[in-house]
């Protein structure tokens, strides 16, 4: 009821300005002006430009001689005080000089109006378009409407979502039927006694779909959905932020029931401390939020949706009972979510009817669902450049390895030497990985370059999918990562940066292993790190003395050069398989698991049955003393 009044005194207010700013140039800008662009002179001055010849033009005014003249090309506007001559009009025909012309009058009645009027006019239709010009590219925000909510409003047909479109999240939807029914059937949980929540707090790493989980509630409750990012309520203008939630919680309530959705909460949701420097703007905002949590009635059926990726970051204010009952973890899918949501996602594109959904999910674990989404599309957009109308199984798997790794550089120009050390590289990881009971069977192996800056890697896809890993495990897997550096040393007595990825999975393992997982004899069951962010991949940061850190690092080192002795002794072991492997490789380029396996159990099984295997024939290639460092990582 009291935003007519001020919308109107704002309008008073620029429009005040405006006429200020009219006064100010009529009455003392453009008379200085004026005055300042006719230089005063006396009147034998003008005599003597008169008898010289420069004048051009004199007239006679009331009170002054005004004469123009032509100097040097340039002309130049002078006046003088009257003088009572009789023989001026001599001087002047003697001259040649025009005089006599028309005195222009004082501006009348109607030219003072239009000088006032004319200018108050433009000013207000500019105004009027830089106004409106300013509200569209601010999203509405123009110079009355400061503090107004920028939220979005998606009606039931705008977001077109429901559950159906969400796979992989079984549990999250489970906790989110409950509101739906709410929305739905108030009187069923009144009954009861039962309220609604008031906030429900989405957690989960980026892609897991926290947004459409948002959207889906509210087209499976048909009730109008708001939808802001945190990021919008914080402005330079000090107070905006707050008044931005007053106004976004007044529409919610207005358009009661439905449901309020602010992602990326954290931005002004952060805990709030006695550090001097603060930003106040953000706390008052977030002062202002949980203020409007408190005061509305959640019986109306507003819901407030929140979305965050650092939860360890917003205030306990903010997630105590009343304003944020319900926290709802949005986690990366299992196997079986993974196969979903490539289903999902494969309604919306032509496939071929044997796509096996169960070989793409084991092959990308750890993919959240907008990789599975962006796998997809780039699957669709191979089959278009190679002229089909399908998509295949093959399309899946090359877009699961462009996502991965990136697109195949086949131009990039390598030389022979530099190939054969990739292949073998990779044949090394290979053979490490088959000759090892806990490791992953190959998959694939490839010295295709690609655009992420791998010269080549060996992919391994486990039989099924794996929650937990034992030491075992963790140490099976270092020596297969050192198997590349290993095959190095053994075939060509080199050392490149090709394993500079590898090195560091080994150094983090290793890592983990001593001062994370508690695996050691050494220091037991102790944890020697505090982890970070665990959604956004946050480092860990070291709480134990200086002393305990040093002991740390010489049992890592250890554990890297165990890992890599076995793989050079494996790779020892199986000289003759990495040399039919590798140049079947160097030939093909790419070849398959299947391929692989059929080469290294020919000649697991040959070793075994010969009699002696200290007399056979070493491959010993030519390789230099050194070769030309470079900067790609291998693997």
């Amino acid at each position: 009821m009291n935003k007519p009044p001020k919308k109107r005194y704002s309008i008073f207010i620029y429009y005040s300005i405006v006429l200020g700013i009219l006064f100010l140039l009529n009455l003392v800008l453009y008379p200085y002006l004026l005055k300042n662009s006719v230089e005063e002179v006396s009147y034998s001055t003008m005599l003597e430009k008169v008898e010289s010849g420069v004048v051009t033009s004199v007239q006679r005014q009331s009170n002054q001689w005004v004469f123009s003249t032509k100097e040097n090309g340039e002309e130049k506007m002078y006046k003088t005080g009257p003088w009572d001559d009789p023989s001026i009009t001599e001087i002047l025909i003697k001259n040649n000089v025009d005089f006599g012309a028309k005195i222009p009058e004082a501006p009348g009645v109607v030219a003072t109006v239009l000088s006032w009027v004319i200018p108050i006019i433009l000013f207000v239709v500019v105004g009027r378009i830089l106004s409106r010009s300013m509200a569209k590219n601010m999203g509405g925000i123009g110079p009355m409407s400061f503090g107004k909510s920028n939220a979005k409003v998606y009606i039931e047909a705008n977001t077109g979502k429901s559950f159906k479109d969400v796979a992989g999240q079984e549990e999250a939807k489970e906790a989110l039927k409950e509101i739906v029914g709410f929305l739905h059937n108030p009187g069923k949980y009144a009954r009861i006694g039962a309220k609604l929540p008031k906030g429900v707090l989405l957690v989960g790493p980026p892609g897991t779909g926290k947004t459409l989980l948002a959207q889906a509630v509210a087209g499976e409750a048909h009730v109008p959905f708001f939808s802001i990012s945190g990021s919008e309520f914080v402005e330079m203008f000090v107070g905006m932020g707050a008044s931005r939630v007053r106004d976004l919680f007044r529409q919610a309530n207005e358009k009661a029931p439905c449901i309020v959705f602010i992602d990326e909460i954290d931005t002004i949701g952060k805990r709030r401390d006695s550090q001097i420097g603060g930003n106040d703007e953000r706390e008052q905002t977030l002062n202002q939020l949980l203020s409007e949590m408190d005061g509305f009635d959640g019986k109306k059926g507003v819901v407030i949706l929140a979305a965050t990726n650092r939860p360890e970051t917003l205030d306990p204010a903010l997630l105590r009972p009343g304003r944020f009952d319900r926290r709802v973890p949005v986690e990366l899918p299992d196997l079986n979510g993974r196969m979903a949501i490539f289903e999902v996602h494969l309604r919306h594109v032509r496939h071929e009817d044997n796509i096996n959904l169960e070989q793409v999910g084991l092959a990308t674990a750890g993919a959240s669902g907008a990789d599975i989404a962006n796998m997809v599309n780039e699957a669709a957009l191979r089959a278009v450049r190679e002229g089909r109308t399908e998509v295949s199984q093959r399309d899946i798997e090359e877009s699961v390895e462009v996502v991965i790794a990136g697109y195949e550089r086949k131009s990039m120009v390598i030389q022979p030497r530099e190939r054969e050390i990739i292949a073998y590289h990779e044949v090394g990881h290979a053979i490490v990985a088959a000759s090892q009971t806990h490791s992953a069977p190959v998959a694939k192996i490839t010295i295709i370059p690609r655009t992420s800056g791998a010269l080549g890697y060996t992919l391994q896809i486990d039989k099924e999918e794996k929650f937990l890993m034992s030491k075992e495990e963790l140490m099976t897997e270092m020596v297969t990562l050192s198997g590349g550096r290993a095959a190095e040393q053994v075939f060509f007595n080199v050392e490149t940066t090709g394993a500079s990825n590898d090195i560091e999975k080994m150094t983090n393992i290793a890592s983990s292993i001593v001062m994370k997982f508690g695996m050691t004899e050494d220091f037991g069951m102790a944890s020697l790190v505090s982890e970070g962010n665990s959604y956004l991949g946050g480092g860990s940061q070291v709480v134990v003395s200086e002393l305990s850190h040093r002991k740390a690092d010489e049992v890592i080192f250890s554990l890297v050069k165990d890992a890599h002795k076995k793989a050079i002794q494996i790779l020892e072991e199986n000289k003759e398989a990495a040399h039919a492997i590798a140049q079947y490789l160097l030939e093909k380029e790419t070849i398959t698991g299947q391929e692989f396996m059929e080469i290294f159990n020919q000649y697991s099984e040959d070793q075994i049955n010969a009699p002696d295997n200290k007399n056979d024939k070493v491959y010993a290639p030519q390789a230099p003393t050194q070769i030309e460092a470079h900067d790609k990582t291998v693997n």
